[in-house]
């Protein structure tokens, strides 16, 4: 199908928030004992548009995808790990394989643009309009049509999903310079403030990825429209997620944002439908430098801070039984009514009132 903006509408409900906040404070519990649970329960609660809300069939996506750049050398492992990589999560090998398996989530692995076909296998889903992105030193990353492509391909993978939970993975080496020039083009951040490290680059390494990265920049000075600055910089496992996030924004599934790059893929769709923030959940602050300034624009929180940098999902699958427990606490802690507790007392009335 063509790609097209979705609309995402204002999902906030007074009445809900307000109705939401009432049986949290009136559980058997202090008042806001609970931190941020509490607040979880609420986010996921109007995310999903009602009192008791139940998380079912959690899918966790990972999208894979080639980067021309990658072959500029920033990045501390070769292109080739893409693919290896792919292979590793099928196998079941992979951190965030473990992690899903451990949690019951379902794991997708979206080739949305690695140099190597693949064999049909179960868990596998082919999506890419090219091998690769072309190197944006030399031009756009992608054709507006390649982006476009990508956009409805995620949309399209997302709307064959099941269940009512989003968990964003990636994979693709070279995709946290393509996540830097995002940030630093919709953010209007010196690119020094938004590159890191990303699979190991430090000292000269890291001042030579830097370097390049401000030539890449300094070679696309007009592309500023969200789409523009996407298909110009971005990978295309990040335009297929760009796609997939809109879809789950307009099917009103709770989306659990991973780390960096998942995090630019939804500054990205932020800046074309605002609104989809209101279903996202950040999963935790990753080490990657860049990240929590990406976080602090958007507005958001995240749930933990680890000093993760691995990607693939791993963050937002760690999360993942908070936001379970948040909905379980929400549905089955009993009120003080309910349990027979008492209140907290009240304040003694002032003396000589």
């Amino acid at each position: 199908m063509p790609f097209q903006i979705p609309d995402v509408p204002d999902i906030h409900d007074p009445l809900l928030a307000q109705r939401l906040q009432q049986l949290i404070d009136n559980k058997t519990k202090p008042l806001g004992s609970l931190g941020r649970l509490e607040t979880l329960a609420q986010r996921i609660g109007l995310a999903l548009g009602t009192e008791a809300p139940a998380l079912t069939q959690p899918q966790m996506v990972v999208f894979a995808g080639d980067h021309g750049l990658a072959a500029r050398g920033v990045s501390a492992y070769p292109g080739d790990v893409t693919a290896q990589m792919v292979e590793n999560f099928l196998a079941g090998g992979a951190a965030v394989s473990v992690l899903a398996r451990q949690h019951g989530i379902g794991l997708t692995v979206v080739d949305c643009g690695v140099r190597r076909d693949f064999a049909p296998q179960p868990g596998l889903v082919i999506s890419k309009p090219a091998k690769g992105t072309a190197d944006a030193l030399e031009g756009p990353a992608m054709t507006d049509a390649q982006c476009r492509a990508a956009l409805a391909g995620g949309q399209a993978l997302l709307s064959q999903l099941p269940g009512n939970a989003l968990l964003l993975g990636e994979m693709g080496i070279g995709n946290t310079s393509s996540a830097s020039l995002l940030m630093s083009r919709l953010l209007g951040l010196d690119i020094a403030e938004c590159t890191g490290a990303g699979t190991g680059m430090e000292g000269e390494a890291l001042a030579r990825k830097t370097a390049i990265l401000r030539e890449v920049l300094a070679r696309h000075p007009d592309a500023r429209a969200p789409l523009e600055v996407l298909a110009a910089f971005g990978g295309f496992e990040i335009a297929t997620m760009v796609g997939a996030v809109l879809q789950a924004a307009v099917e009103r599934r709770v989306i659990v944002v991973d780390g960096f790059i998942t995090t630019s893929a939804v500054l990205v769709a932020a800046a074309l439908q605002p609104n989809v923030l209101q279903r996202c959940v950040f999963s935790h602050c990753s080490g990657e430098k860049g990240h929590a300034r990406m976080l602090e624009h958007l507005g958001v929180q995240a749930l933990l801070s680890l000093g993760l940098r691995l990607g693939e999902g791993s963050g937002a699958a760690l999360a993942w039984p908070l936001l379970v427990s948040a909905c379980a606490v929400l549905r089955e802690m009993a009120s003080f009514e309910s349990a027979g507790v008492s209140r907290q007392a009240e304040e003694p009335a002032a003396a000589g009132a």
